[in-house]
């Protein structure tokens, strides 16, 4: 126990116990109060060994130390340290101002805890078992320290206001009686919100919440099978990064980083749906190596999202979908097996600059990522992907993506349409490989020209005619619009002459086509 040095017994007030007038002597001399046994098992504030009186202070007389207690020893600096402390009754400093540094380390508390809208300059407690934490509009200067404790009905710290860091690293968090494990809407965390290797049980619910720099969730675990969202944090602004990312198990000195190779690791994991509509990221929202599961209802809600990067490299959800809809993102780094399979990703109106994979991502693949987006027929992802990869040079893939848009787009349309839209495919595939045109016309030019070799052409009118070249014949029924001076001159008949109209057709067909695709092309550049 620590020392009370040099503190006349008559300056304690009457009624204190032991343990009691220990504490308000240490208080004055800004020392570490322990009243822990040295037993792991028997000082673990969550176990179920209990704690006697020579470990119990009331919690008022916390309350009357920290808002109007005595004034600390000559040349000390007053404040609050307790370790293995069993507080009894309830802490309520709601709308009180505490000037004095507070930290509670493995301690027990018998009832909540009751500090809304108190101001403090900074508070920790570490490993505590608490029933629960109201501290809606609570102002803290400094932290907001809640590492490795449990809270059992949840915590509530709504539209508050934490100077520096929230720190809730390896807590256990259960849900309150409406279901949520911490809300805290509308706060505002002037730099980081830690909650890595957390455990929710019930809703964490942070909408509209602001966060100075970066709110990482490492190796998280949010468990949420009462209600249909476990992390709810719709218009949440983060300065920095959001990190749903695995973390390092094992070494304090992992805490903030990327687990490097060979360490143990702890992914982060959700268990319920995540809504994070319209929030604002100042880097990045990282899901490397994130795990979700969702029921057929549940879902990543991305909806207008802002950032400069998503980085999607988490696991395949099985069940439940990805939204992405009005999301706006400059890099977009994934890998092909992250992304749910049809009907289950919607992107309208997802926007993108650049597309950074990671690992292999073919083209094809590619194709079938717009295509699961898309259960009907809707143009925006195609162009999209199109215009990415045309401003990447790479044009040919930006044709193929336009090219299968088409194709998409012909399963829609009439009887007739769509059988024009077979011959465009098959002759020219709708003007995006406008070679395919060129052999075409020089495969039917050579057939035509051998076979009107043998065909009877006597001439309309004697002595008005060129000479007969079965060449420019063919030539003159394929080009449309232009005159050769040879179609016009002669006679056929019978088969000859059905040979011709086909000749005439085919070549308007390749010549409609081959323009058609050039003006798409036009007009996407």
């Amino acid at each position: 126990m620590t020392e009370g040095a040099g503190i006349p017994d008559g300056d304690l007030p009457d009624g204190l116990t032991a343990a009691e007038a220990g504490m308000w002597q240490a208080f004055r001399n800004g020392s570490v109060y322990d009243l822990s046994s040295g037993d792991t098992i028997v000082d673990d504030p969550h176990g179920g060994h209990p704690w006697g009186d020579e470990r119990t202070i009331r919690a008022r007389i916390i309350c009357w130390l920290l808002l109007d207690g005595p004034p600390a020893l000559a040349g000390r600096v007053s404040s609050l340290k307790l370790v293995g402390v069993r507080i009894s009754g309830t802490m309520e400093l709601a709308g009180g101002t505490v000037v004095p540094y507070v930290e509670m380390r493995g301690c027990r508390f018998d009832r909540e805890i009751l500090l809304p809208e108190a101001r403090f300059t900074t508070v920790r407690l570490v490993d505590c078992a608490v029933p629960r934490l109201e501290a809606a509009r609570v102002h803290t200067e400094g932290d907001l320290h809640l590492p490795r404790c449990r809270f059992h009905n949840g915590v509530r710290l709504t539209d508050a206001h934490i100077g520096t860091d929230l720190l809730l690293n390896q807590a256990i968090v259960y849900r309150d009686r409406s279901g949520r494990s911490i809300a805290g809407d509308g706060m505002n965390v002037g730099q980081d919100l830690q909650a890595e290797m957390l455990e929710s049980h019930g809703e964490l619910s942070l909408r509209g919440a602001n966060i100075g720099v970066s709110l990482s969730l490492r190796g998280a675990r949010l468990v949420n099978p009462y209600t249909r969202l476990a992390l709810n944090a719709p218009q949440l602004t983060v300065g920095r990064t959001l990190y749903l990312t695995p973390a390092g198990v094992g070494s304090p000195l992992l805490s903030g980083r990327t687990p490097a190779r060979g360490t143990r690791i702890q992914r982060f994991e959700c268990q319920g749906g995540v809504r994070l509509d319209d929030g604002r990221f100042g880097d990045a929202v990282d899901l490397e190596r994130a795990r979700f599961t969702f029921t057929g209802e549940q879902e990543l809600s991305l909806r207008r999202v802002q950032t400069p990067e998503l980085r999607f490299l988490g696991e395949r959800p099985e069940r439940g979908g990805v939204v992405l809809s009005g999301a706006k993102v400059v890099n977009l780094m994934d890998r092909a097996d992250a992304w749910p399979g049809p009907g289950l990703l919607h992107m309208g109106g997802f926007s993108y600059e650049n597309l950074v994979p990671r690992g292999p991502f073919p083209l094809e693949r590619r194709l079938e990522w717009v295509a699961a987006a898309t259960a009907e027929y809707n143009p925006e992802p195609y162009e999209r992907l199109a215009t990415v990869l045309r401003a990447g040079g790479e044009d040919e893939d930006a044709r193929e993506v336009l090219l299968a848009k088409q194709r998409r787009r012909r399963e829609t349309l009439p009887l007739a349409a769509k059988l024009w839209g077979y011959a465009q495919d098959w002759m020219v595939a709708y003007g995006y490989r406008p070679g395919r045109a060129a052999v075409w016309m020089a495969v039917l030019w050579a057939a035509s020209s051998v076979a009107f070799t043998y065909a009877e052409h006597p001439p309309l009118k004697g002595g008005e005619h060129p000479t007969w070249n079965p060449a420019l014949f063919a030539l003159d029924l394929l080009l449309p619009v232009i005159d050769l001076g040879q179609a016009g001159f002669w006679q056929l008949s019978g088969g000859w002459q059905w040979l011709a109209a086909a000749m005439i057709l085919l070549g308007w067909v390749l010549a409609t086509t081959v323009a058609a695709g050039a003006t798409r092309l036009l007009r996407r550049s």
